[in-house]
């Protein structure tokens, strides 16, 4: 027993350090959406410290002025039924609950308006915005941008200093998305739209999760918000409408035979450009990936096991195993190197 009270702080400790993730914080906010829900924190904070102040004071208070004494025969006075006492614990807790609720309404109502016209004088006037449709799936994340006619996958680029608007629904069951340093979480409800709207004020990589039990690999659920300048995001998005054909590779013959290998293996689930199927991520970026399948580092070797045995590292994810008898090691390698190819950022 003893060994296990020496563990206590230890395991306090590494509690602690894991709450400090880099871009993984609500308490590093980016962006109004972020600040506002960071100074409700402050203020809920303010007000528990104010509290537990009270208390104790009266607590360590009542303990020493009223401990019994030697000689002491006496009951202490009762105040049971003191009408200035109990308007005075009834009056303060309502001040205090009205000091959370009123700037929390406030900001809920600012938060839950995704409109983008707002009223100039006689005429309105449009929100700079970019819409985004987010759809999860078991277990990775698409990005669809209506107004640009382009679907991403796993990497949500978005530019700064702009409102992003988000829909967010599901394909298969309820999933949540979170990008801590920039907004607070909202569902994804297979048959249902929820919104939510966000700002990043800076350029930079954004991590996000999935913080609803949505099956073996929720946890592996991870994605990346990347803002950039306007002009690279529009320059991004025009590339991913239509993405460049030419391979420039040193192994340039390499890269094209497996562009045929993808035809043949791939394009039945994924997307390049317009080409390809929508039922797995849209890989036409895939070589800027930060990530490969939402956290594994993005090099050769991982792909390769990656794409041998998705099961080993997203268990009950929908993509089937490519083995030996259907991809060899020649083509693989040719498979991969095509892959990296996929750039439309210089």
């Amino acid at each position: 027993m003893k060994f296990v009270w020496r563990l206590l702080p230890i395991s306090f400790i590494m509690l602690l350090s894991g709450c400090g993730v880099e871009n993984l914080s609500a308490l590093d906010p980016q962006g109004p959406v972020a600040e506002m829900q960071y100074s409700l924190i402050q203020l809920s904070l303010y007000i528990m410290i104010f509290v537990m102040f009270i208390v104790f004071s009266i607590y360590i208070f009542v303990i020493f002025r009223f401990r019994e004494k030697p000689g002491d025969t006496h009951i202490p006075k009762q105040v049971h039924g003191n009408r200035t006492l109990e308007i005075i614990w009834t009056t303060i807790p309502i001040i205090l609950l009205l000091m959370l609720a009123v700037p929390n309404v406030m900001d809920t109502f600012t938060l839950a308006d995704t409109s983008v016209e707002v009223e100039d004088g006689a005429e309105g006037e449009e929100i700079d915005h970019v819409t985004v449709e987010v759809t999860a799936h078991q277990f990775w994340w698409e990005f669809a941008y209506p107004d640009h006619d382009i679907v991403a996958g796993q990497e949500m680029y978005i530019p700064t200093d702009t409102r992003i608007n988000i829909e967010l629904q599901a394909s298969d069951v309820i999933h949540s998305f979170w990008v801590p340093a920039l907004a607070g979480k909202q569902d994804n409800v297979p048959g249902i739209t929820n919104d939510m709207w966000f700002e990043a004020p800076e350029e930079g990589v954004y991590m996000g999760k999935c913080t609803e039990l949505c099956g073996p690999s929720h946890w592996q659920m991870d994605f990346k918000v990347i803002a950039v300048d306007p002009d690279t995001f529009e320059t991004w998005a025009t590339n991913m409408a239509e993405p460049p054909e030419e391979i420039t590779d040193p192994e340039g013959q390499v890269a094209v035979d497996g562009r045929g290998v993808f035809e043949e293996s791939c394009i039945s689930c994924h997307a390049i450009g317009d080409e390809g199927s929508p039922t797995g991520p849209n890989l036409t970026n895939y070589a800027e990936r930060e990530a490969l399948a939402g956290y594994l580092d993005p090099d050769d070797e991982n792909l390769e096991a990656w794409l041998r045995d998705p099961q080993e590292f997203k268990p009950g994810n929908n993509m089937p195993t490519i083995n030996h008898d259907q991809v060899s090691d020649e083509e693989m390698t040719a498979l991969i190197a095509y892959l990296n190819e996929l750039k439309i950022l210089e």
